[in-house]
């Protein structure tokens, strides 16, 4: 096997970052096992209430915990990644658990464990979950059900790690953050279980208008919120200890690195708590925000400084005997609160139900004076829990209530909003008791006359019932933990809803200019909240979008009007991302929005479906949505390879690995040339230096992920095929080709080394060449920070730096480390992007049924050279800053045969003069020829220089055989004797 070498030089500004520093306790594992894996299990969302299965002695070392999000416009990634380190010689349990906000979806899951990773898939789940016996399938069992608890969801997985090994899990999420009380709120938790020497929390923030409002909230751990992140519940405010802040006027980024130190005066077990970012933006007056970006668009709308709209509001109380103790007496302190804050244009009243039904005001609404809310708290204050819980009883007797009360004076309160307020701790025991029969009776008792708002206290709640009850009824639900402040969450709640502000409120857009837009009608709009609407933008040679707001408030109908230029709005949101440094590659933030909302638009529509074709109708629409974006929902489930240890504890080989040596999936008229839409700053949960410019999402949305598919535009400058190479002379604007049974490019030491590995095949029946030679391998080594490199075949991609990662070409992945990132797109090509700058595109050649001349090879490809010096060398590297020029030499020059051009093709035409090219002192001899470039997409003429391109080249093209794939031996950068 000949060995070959392209290598390439770093520019100088990257040899003066600083070399990363690792933990004494890695040094001793740096070359650790990597076996094969064997394949089984899906990870599982569960109760937080877990005891970690391993003694103390025997869990795996948390050697670092990162958790980067990204907010871009309240649309926020979060990247999680934790590293395991088993210390002992034996396998062991280890267990990686983070909670995760319930309204966020889970977008990839990979673990890296000795080295081998293992990615996950999101399929659909399948109507009838069969029983089945031995390993876990990847479906969950009665023992992993989806819980929640209050805001979060706990995603756990188990894996066994085998013994002086490392284990990395990858997590990305996605949520769109909503508006609250005026104030945009993202909660990270910091619950690693231990103390961890290497945690750090990272949230940036990106929005479109200026930040008006920020601030980093003291730890809170769920059950004191004024916890000051110092071990102190003294109400001291301010954020947490090693906490950092950086912020203009539209960005801002927030760090939040404590020390093991630091991380004990916390909380020594490791749960130290959430980390909450509170911030809110500029309101733009009239019709809102719109933001266009790649076809689609999103629109913000929160008016303000608008009059209150009366309300008349009925609460109906949960008082069976299961509310007894603190549930009861935290209920009636926020109800106290409540009524003082009612305003004199409402009407109220209450109602209690357990066993028996009360009313405290029969037949009526009565409004708000000083008598009433004296005695309005006299009923409360004699509350008194017992019996069961008559679910159904309750909300029938406050929605007759409220419903004959709107009935009798229809005219005066045709500008109020009315609304029932319904708080339980349990499921219903008297009376009615089954859901369907509980859900139908109050769709026909509410009459859609006015909105349901559900909140379920505690642990034995049916929140199913409660969440279709409040959705069917233009409401929503709220949860409130066992252990919860119940007072302060029940009055922040209503602090939410008691304000309406408008009514009625629809978004309208020109109907030939989108489709498939999320909900856009809406009942309320409450003060400190916010409407999103999202679409798809259908006539894109249009640029005009008529946007009409129709809505009431308390004094008349309103209607809002504007044209919105589709161009101008797209290059606005452009220019805000480019300005904070977010990059191209955070354009795909507006349509995930897009599709977050359709799926959560999807999922309600299928609880509130009343006939089967309709419920079938959203819940395929929802689950392809969920399938086009990765989302894992509850119409979704995850698969994940489990590594299995073997008795002499190495891993198992995987099923996608043996299937990867028997023989590639696709042929060669397959391969087309594609790379992730994030290519350029590929996603990572890995990159300790960011580069400039780097994408907002690759900061946050890292992680070995799936990425999608788009078309690349590269560089002409390549080798590939049998082997030849094409180089385009960027200053001299000319296409040179040569043919060579070895191919190289090379560089000083100490940058960037390309080497490749030539296989050969027999030549085709009549081919004027004796063989073919092809790339069978190629490696990429880069010396700067620190050491790491890339070794690549048609079947697989070896990354080594600080951990050592085998990734199968079959599976589409993105991985980033500290110096480098990989984007494989399955069977198609790899992109590799080194500190940021320089890009290489690898592509996989797989043929099915390959004739004998045919070999499984790889075509490399340069696609962005911005970061090589002029310095660089090497068979490619050689030309990128070299002016060569053309010239014609006299002499007789015959063009036939193998040498003619499309034109000549059959004729036998002599010149009086031949071209040349004048490279540095030397002329070179060459003759036009086209080649087909991009596994034959893409046809470019070229000059061709014969005889192994000498005198184009440096030396001599064995000057460019090296001994071994990793040789980054010194290139003699002479002249040219030949």
């Amino acid at each position: 096997m000949l060995l070959i070498v392209l290598v390439l030089y770093l520019c100088p500004v990257f040899q003066c970052q600083t070399e990363d520093t690792e933990l004494s306790e890695d040094v001793a594992f740096e070359e650790y096992t990597n076996s094969d894996m064997d394949p089984n299990a899906a990870p599982l969302r569960i109760a937080r209430q877990v005891r970690p299965l391993l003694t103390k002695e025997a869990k795996p070392h948390i050697q670092e915990l990162s958790v980067q999000t990204t907010i871009i416009s309240r649309y926020a990634f979060t990247a999680v990644s934790c590293s395991m380190l088993n210390r002992h010689s034996a396998a062991t349990q280890g267990v990686f658990q983070f909670h995760i906000p319930t309204a966020a979806y889970i977008s990839n899951f990979t673990m890296i464990v000795g080295g081998r990773v293992f990615p996950s898939q999101v399929k659909a789940k399948e109507k009838k979950m069969k029983k089945e016996g031995g390993e876990n399938n990847g479906k969950k069992n009665k023992n992993t059900p989806e819980q929640r608890e209050g805001e979060m969801e706990v995603f756990r997985m188990e894996v066994t790690i085998p013994g002086r090994n490392r284990a990395l899990f990858l997590l990305t999420y996605e949520e769109l953050l909503q508006r609250r009380l005026g104030r945009y709120e993202h909660v990270t938790s910091v619950r690693p279980m231990q103390l961890v020497s290497k945690l750090s929390v990272g949230v940036t923030i990106v929005e479109h208008s200026r930040i008006t409002y920020l601030e980093v909230l003291p730890l809170r751990n769920g059950k004191t919120p004024s916890s000051n992140g110092n071990g102190k519940a003294d109400g001291k405010v301010g954020p947490p200890v090693s906490t950092e802040v950086k912020q203009n006027e539209t960005f801002c980024k927030i760090s939040f690195t404590p020390n093991v130190v630091q991380q004990v005066k916390i909380a020594n077990n490791g749960m130290l708590g959430e980390f909450v970012v509170r911030y809110d933006v500029e309101r733009e007056i009239g019709i809102g925000d719109i933001q266009v970006l790649d076809g689609h668009f999103v629109h913000y709308f929160a008016p303000k400084d608008l009059p209150v709209v009366s309300k008349n509001v009925v609460f109906v109380i949960d008082t069976s005997a299961s509310m007894v103790g603190t549930k009861i007496r935290q209920t009636k302190e926020a109800l106290f609160t409540i009524l003082r804050e009612l305003r004199p244009s409402d009407h109220f009243n209450f109602v209690t139900f357990s066993n028996r039904i009360r009313v405290w005001q029969a037949d009526k609404l009565v409004p708000v004076t000083p008598n009433n809310i004296r005695d309005a708290k006299k009923f409360i204050y004699m509350i008194s829990p017992t019996g069961g819980t008559d679910i159904n009883g309750g909300i029938q007797t406050g929605s007759a209530l409220l419903r004959d009360y709107l009935s009798s004076k229809e005219e005066s309160h045709h500008n109020s909003v009315s609304l029932i307020i319904f708080l339980t701790d349990g499921r219903p025991t008297v009376g009615v008791v089954q859901s369907p029969v509980i859900i139908s009776n109050t769709k026909a008792a509410v009459q859609e006359k006015f909105c349901l708002f559900t909140i379920g206290m505690g642990d034995d709640v049916d929140y199913r019932l409660l969440e279709r009850m409040s959705l069917e009824n233009c409401g929503t639900m709220r949860r409130i933990p066992e252990d919860a402040d119940a007072s302060v969450m029940l009055k922040g709640f209503y602090d939410e809803i008691g304000t309406p502000l408008l009514s009625d409120i629809r978004v309208e857009y020109s109907e030939d200019a989108v489709e498939y837009i999320t909900q856009n009608f809406f009942t309320n709009y409450f003060n400190g909240s916010e409407l999103i609407v999202a679409g798809k933008l259908t006539n894109r040679s249009s640029d005009s979008l008529h946007v009409q707001v129709t809505a009431s408030n308390s004094e008349r109908s309103i209607v809002l009007e504007k044209d919105v230029s589709i161009h101008e709005q797209e290059r606005e949101t452009e220019r805000r991302l480019a300005e904070a440094e977010a990059g191209l590659n955070a354009g795909g933030y507006v349509e995930r929005l897009w599709g977050y909302l359709s799926v959560k638009d999807g999922l309600k529509g299928r609880l509130r479906s009343q006939t089967s074709a309709e419920r079938e109708n959203y819940t395929q629409h929802a689950t392809n949505l969920s399938l086009t974006y990765n989302f894992l929902t509850p119409l979704t489930q995850m698969i994940v390879e489990k590594p299995q240890v073997l008795a002499d504890g190495t891993l198992a080989q995987t099923q996608k690995e043996a299937e990867a040596t028997e023989a590639p999936p696709t042929d060669e008229s397959s391969n087309q040339l594609l790379e992730d839409n994030n290519s350029l700053t590929p996603q990572s949960l890995h990159r300790n230096i960011p580069p400039k410019p780097i994408s907002a999402v690759s900061k946050a949305t890292s992680g070995v992920s799936k990425p999608a598919k788009k078309s690349a535009t590269l560089s002409k400058t390549s080798a590939d095929g049998d082997p030849h190479f094409v180089v385009e002379v960027p200053h001299s604007k000319l296409t040179m080709y040569g043919a060579f049974t070895l191919i190289c490019m090379y560089l000083f030491p100490l940058g960037v080394t390309v080497n490749g590995a030539l296989i050969g095949s027999p030549a085709p029946a009549g081919s004027h060449k004796e063989q073919r030679t092809y790339f069978s391998t190629i490696t990429i080594v880069a010396n700067k920070p620190r050491r790491s490199y890339i070794e690549v075949t048609p079947q697989k991609v070896i990354l080594d730096d600080r951990d050592r990662m085998i990734l199968p070409s079959s599976s589409s992945i993105s991985v980033e480390t500290a110096n480098l990132a990989v984007v494989i797109i399955a069977n198609t090509n790899l992109t590799v992007t080194i500190q940021g700058t320089i890009q290489f595109v690898i592509l996989f050649h797989h043929y099915k049924n390959p004739a004998p001349y045919q070999r499984d090879h790889l075509g490399f490809y340069i696609a962005n050279s911005k970061g090589l010096s002029k310095d660089t060398h090497g068979l490619l590297g050689q030309f990128l800053y070299e002016d060569i020029g053309l010239t014609q030499l006299p002499g007789n020059f015959s063009m036939a045969g193998e040498n003619s051009t499309k034109e000549t093709l059959g004729k036998n035409i002599t010149l009086t003069s031949y071209p040349a090219l004048k490279v540095k002192d030397r002329t070179v001899t060459v003759i036009k020829k086209s080649r087909r470039i991009y596994s034959g997409k893409q046809t470019v003429d070229c000059w061709f220089a014969k005889n192994n391109a000498a005198k184009l080249i440096d030396g001599h093209y064995s000057d460019y055989v090296v001994s071994h794939l990793f040789d980054t031996g010194d290139w003699a950068n002479g002249t040219n004797t030949h």
